[in-house]
């Protein structure tokens, strides 16, 4: 089977990229065969041309979709496998599959479909105001805090959806969590039988489990961004009196005071990062939005170590309260405080928890587990291809 896994690679690396890349290793390493048809946002300039450029790819992107239409005509992949396509790519390159016969499996690693900024949270608050068709709020309330680029990712989404580019071309819509599965059928409208689940693919350390009991820090990994909560971990951790470690993509939080008893660290490299978990005591999420899945969670949970999460979105589907970790509040502190408390003060639950989050990632995370569902996509994709409806580009 040829795969072609076609994606646009984010200025900040995210938790889609990892997706994207755990995916066509997981293919690779199985025997099939995977092109990749690949834009990247770091080579766009930092200044008002590198802006038009994204702006105007986002909606028609010219030269890739000629590009990728050869693409198609050269290699004859047996299904297109669509991570991310804005900005550089643009959802025009799906009626081409469509024309080819080709089928699309597009993976759905946030809420892209039905909010324009792909989180459904601003202004430090989930907002669903855009879903169904309603792109115009993502200006109203300047969701990107600029007007120009509010519009341009509005203007986007609701060229996408006028077009059908989405609904008309894709046969299968990856989702990585039940409570995703559930969201896009309601909010998106997007048909049930078209919406298949299939958790992330994890990496299963080949160390022993780390024992958490052992653990020295509260841990913290992932971006600095508002919607990861960054504040009420550091609030939980100053009424607990306990020691955090952050791994963030910078070198400094500005809720961290210099009184706290805090670190960070650059993690640079898968390596890196494993040895930042199995060196805490519990990991955090304290996220504020809806996550689809949550690959830190998981990820710690594959070193045996325990997980604290936001009681929201897919997390609480991820890390199972009192199995796997424990859930806390959203934004409440003093939640966190009490749940990471109960587990660093408690070295048999830490170890109990930390046993059965490994059980899980081995059962339903790892990397056989992802490939024996998404082959199963494929068949199904596959054995279904030709039914799309194909259309025009407009503007040619």
């Amino acid at each position: 089977m040829r795969v072609l896994h076609t994606y646009n690679i984010h200025r900040s690396f995210g938790g889609s990229d990892s997706t994207t890349a755990a995916t066509i290793a997981v293919l690779r390493a199985r025997g099939i065969e995977v092109e990749e048809f690949v834009r990247d946002s770091r080579d766009l300039p930092a200044n008002l041309a590198g802006k038009f450029t994204a702006f105007a790819g986002g909606l028609y992107a010219r030269e890739a979709v000629r590009e990728f239409a050869e693409v198609l005509r050269r290699r004859r992949p047996d299904v297109v496998h669509v991570q991310e396509l804005y900005p550089l790519i643009s959802p025009w390159i799906l009626p081409c599959c469509t024309r080819a016969g080709i089928p699309v499996i597009l993976n759905c690693n946030d809420y892209r479909l039905s909010c324009p900024i792909a989180t459904h949270y601003t202004r430090g608050a989930a907002c669903y105001r855009c879903a169904g068709g309603r792109e115009y709020w993502c200006v109203l309330r300047n969701c990107r805090a600029s007007l120009s680029e509010s519009l341009a990712y509005a203007l986007r989404n609701a060229s996408a959806r006028h077009f059908g580019l989405f609904s008309r071309h894709v046969h299968r819509f990856v989702v990585h969590s039940e409570y995703q599965r559930d969201f896009l059928t309601a909010r998106a409208g997007i048909e049930p039988g078209r919406v298949v689940l299939n958790y992330c693919a994890i990496a299963l350390p080949p160390k022993s489990v780390a024992d958490p009991a052992q653990g020295g820090y509260v841990g913290f990994a992932g971006r600095f961004a508002r919607e990861k909560g960054v504040e009420v971990m550091v609030e939980a951790c100053r009424l607990a009196g306990l020691p955090m470690r952050f791994a963030g993509d910078a070198p400094r939080h500005p809720a961290v005071r210099p009184e706290d008893d805090a670190s960070f660290v650059m993690t640079r490299s898968p390596a890196e990062l494993a040895e930042f978990y199995r060196g805490a005591r519990v990991i955090v999420v304290p996220s504020l939005w809806s996550e689809t899945f949550g690959i830190v969670p998981a990820e710690a949970m594959s070193h045996g170590i325990p997980v604290v999460a936001s009681r929201i979105g897919a997390l609480q589907e991820t890390v199972r309260d009192g199995e796997t970790g424990l859930l806390a509040e959203p934004g409440n502190a003093a939640d966190f405080a009490e749940k990471i408390g109960r587990i660093w003060t408690d070295p048999g639950l830490a170890r109990r928890l930390g046993r059965n989050a490994r059980r899980r990632v081995e059962s339903e995370f790892s990397h056989q587990a992802h490939f024996d569902r998404l082959a199963r996509v494929y068949a199904q994709a596959i054995a279904q291809a030709g039914g799309a409806t194909p259309v025009r580009t407009p503007w040619r």
